[in-house]
C-alpha cells in the first residue's frame, strides 16, 4: 500500500474510532488545568517547516483550530506515521478528550530516523508504543517560547526542553534515535484541544 493510500485508510478509521479514554493502557492522566492556557486559534504557526501546513483550506491552521488534535494531525501527510501509531495504540479518544494540552508531534522524517527495522518493531509492541506516544503529551497549552523547561507528560514522567525560546530543542539523550537532538519543525499549530509542535525526532520516555 502506498503512503497516500495508507493515510486515507487511517483517516477513515480515525473518523470511525469510538474507543474510550480508559484504553490508554494505564497512562497517567494529565491535569487539564495545569500550565498556561491559550485561547483556541490564538496562536500562529512558526518555524522553518511550517510550509507543511497550507495557508487556507483543508489542513490549514484556521481549520485545524476547530478540530480535535488526533483528527488535526491526521490531515497532514507529513504526520502520517504518527497518525497510524496513535490509531494502533488506540489513543485517538485519549488525546482528543484531554483539554488544554501540548503535543510534541514527531514528523514522518522523525520516525524514519529510527531505522527501517525499528519502526515496525515499535508499532508491533503496543505497550511500548503507548508509553512512547503518551510521553509526547504535556499538560497545558504551551507556545513555542514557553517550551523550555521541565514538563510532566501524559506518561507520568518528564521531558526537559532547552532554549532558546525561539528554537527549543530536546537533548539527544532524550530521543529514541539517540544521536541527534530533537528540534522544532513547526510550532504553535492550534487545534480544538491542544497546541501542536512538530519535531524532527521521536522522544524517548524516561527509563
Amino acid at each position: 500500500m502506498s503512503r497516500a493510500a495508507g493515510v486515507a485508510a487511517v483517516l477513515v478509521l480515525l473518523a470511525a474510532c469510538t474507543g474510550s479514554a480508559d484504553d490508554a493502557g494505564g497512562a497517567a492522566a494529565v491535569n487539564s488545568t495545569a500550565g498556561p492556557s491559550t485561547a483556541v486559534g490564538a496562536t500562529t504557526p512558526r518555524g522553518p517547516g511550517c510550509a507543511m501546513f497550507p495557508a487556507a483550506g483543508p489542513g490549514s491552521p484556521g481549520e485545524l483550530a476547530a478540530t480535535p488534535v488526533a483528527g488535526a494531525v491526521g490531515t497532514n501527510p507529513q504526520l502520517s506515521t504518527l497518525t497510524a501509531a496513535v490509531l494502533t495504540a488506540n489513543l485517538v479518544d485519549v488525546v482528543n478528550s484531554r483539554q488544554d494540552v501540548t503535543v510534541l508531534a514527531p514528523s514522518d522524517a522523525a520516525f524514519d530516523a529510527l531505522g527501517a527495522d525499528a519502526l515496525p518493531a515499535l508499532l508491533a509492541d503496543v505497550p511500548r508504543l503507548t508509553t512512547v506516544l503518551t510521553h509526547h503529551v504535556i499538560a497545558g497549552r504551551l507556545t513555542a517560547d514557553q517550551l523550555p523547561g521541565e514538563h510532566r507528560t501524559l506518561n507520568g514522567d518528564t521531558v526537559t526542553i532547552a532554549g532558546p525560546p525561539d528554537a527549543p530543542t530536546v537533548a539527544a539523550g532524550q530521543t529514541l534515535a539517540g544521536s541527534a537532538p530533537a528540534a522544532l519543525v513547526c510550532g504553535d499549530v492550534p487545534t480544538a484541544n491542544a497546541t501542536v509542535h512538530v519535531i524532527d525526532q521521536v522522544l524517548a520516555p524516561a527509563a
